[in-house]
């Protein structure tokens, strides 16, 4: 069963649900939300669910705004502060394995701005925001250039854009997906499993 807790952060509680393998966990890796989103959204789960039994303990972040019951999402400074400070929190619960962060959408941002501070060793970023839609002059790319070993996963028919792979940042675009990756969330899933796996983080 997964452990369901509460984590003060300067922003107010953050709800965490962790989710352990059945042995010791070869890394953790910790996933935000979309903006108007929760951590039950498919992809999310299907990640969950791909990498639990290959030895990678999963943790799935509620910000403050949400557990408020606020839809509209704090500003990313806000995102950013509440979401380090959890970090800190689920690094010192699982100190000696490596720390994957990640998320979808303005999750994924959020651990993309932070990753280098939190100390993880990689990123993982579903359905990257590269853009708002009809606007691409906004690029957001200079976010994924954390310097870290980075997947991104984003469908080919994301109105927010599909980020452009180069130096440490890895792009898979899926056929048929839109911004919510709804239509195959456990291939979407076992792109992560693969990543992760390739670069040890896994035990099989």
């Amino acid at each position: 069963m997964p452990d369901h807790d509460v984590i003060d952060t300067p922003r107010g509680p953050a709800q965490v649900v962790t989710d352990l393998p059945a042995g010791p966990p070869v890394a953790l890796l910790v996933l935000g939300h979309g903006a108007g989103g929760d951590v039950d959204a498919p992809d999310l789960v299907a990640v969950r669910d791909a990498v639990v039994g290959v030895g990678v303990a999963v943790a799935r972040v509620t910000q403050p705004y949400r557990v408020a019951g606020r839809r509209a999402p704090a500003p990313a400074g806000h995102l950013d502060e509440a979401w380090t400070a959890v970090l800190a929190v689920l690094r010192a619960r699982h100190a000696g394995v490596p720390v994957v962060v990640g998320g979808r959408s303005s999750g994924a941002r959020v651990a993309c701005r932070t990753a280098t501070t939190v100390a993880a060793v990689g990123v993982v970023a579903l359905a990257f925001p590269l853009h708002p839609p009809g606007r691409p002059e906004r690029s957001r790319a200079a976010e994924l250039r954390t310097g870290l070993p980075t997947l991104v996963v984003n469908g080919d028919r994301d109105p927010f854009g599909v980020p452009v792979a180069g130096g440490a940042v890895e792009v898979v675009v899926r056929p048929g997906e839109r911004h919510d990756l709804r239509q195959d969330p456990a291939g979407s899933a076992e792109v992560v499993r693969r990543w992760l796996r390739g670069r040890g983080w896994t035990t099989g």
